[in-house]
């Protein structure tokens, strides 16, 4: 499902963002990826969802090659990536129906289609009755879960968040992570990108811990980060 092979991502400076990184996740697992500030998962990240390209190294996604995408063939890859964001990125001048459905809108997809597919991620959320609100009249939770709703109204393959729980208190976070486990219970590849160890700790998933561009922990044992609190 998502493939790094021998992965090197370096920006002027230099800035070595990855080095040499070898990752596989297979569909339907839920991983948490760990790691300092600058430790390269916001890069990873842009890298799945087509967003930047490895200098050398491939990285599969869906079958796809990121680094043989042209242009034209980005908008129908990334129907295949969810992806939420920390600051929610709402457009606070649509209600939450209107945010979630302009995914479809933008492929032009018919009224009826968009109507039902937008009933059901607002319902799988649990805000369908707050459908005709603005960002601004809802909770910074809500606004999270119609981020997700939105991530995965064209039912996509793999979800990936950036740190989704960081603007969010601690029951709001665990409430938003049991909205990930019901997706990823459902068939959803889920990789989520967070410093909140403490929900880490609480679940036995698989763990990927990142540091200066490199893989320092892969698997189901704390990672250091842990052992230090």
């Amino acid at each position: 499902m998502i493939q790094f092979s021998h992965v090197y991502k370096t920006y002027p400076g230099p800035i070595h963002a990855l080095k040499n990184l070898d990752l596989e996740i297979k569909k339907g697992e839920f991983v948490f990826l760990t790691g300092p500030s600058g430790a390269g998962k916001t890069t990873l990240f842009r890298m799945i969802s087509g967003f930047d390209r490895p200098n050398s190294g491939k990285v599969i996604v869906c079958g796809q090659d990121i680094s043989e995408l042209s242009a034209k063939d980005l908008p129908q890859f990334r129907r295949k990536i969810g992806v939420v964001f920390q600051d929610f990125r709402l457009l606070m001048d649509r209600t939450l129906y209107e945010n979630v459905a302009l995914p479809l809108m933008i492929r032009k997809e018919k009224n009826s289609y968009i109507e039902k597919k937008v009933a059901e991620a607002l319902g799988s959320v649990g805000l369908w009755f707050k459908k005709d609100h603005y960002p601004a009249q809802v909770s910074g939770g809500e606004q999270q879960r119609a981020a997700v709703a939105r991530a995965l109204v064209h039912q996509p393959g793999v979800l990936i968040a950036d740190e989704p729980t960081g603007n969010l208190d601690p029951n709001l976070s665990e409430e938003i992570i049991q909205l990930f486990e019901r997706v990823n219970a459902q068939g959803t590849t889920v990789f989520i990108a967070t410093h909140d160890i403490d929900l880490v700790k609480k679940r036995t998933k698989r763990i990927i811990e990142l540091k200066s561009g490199s893989i320092s922990k892969d698997g189901y044992e704390k990672s250091d980060v842990e052992r230090s609190l």
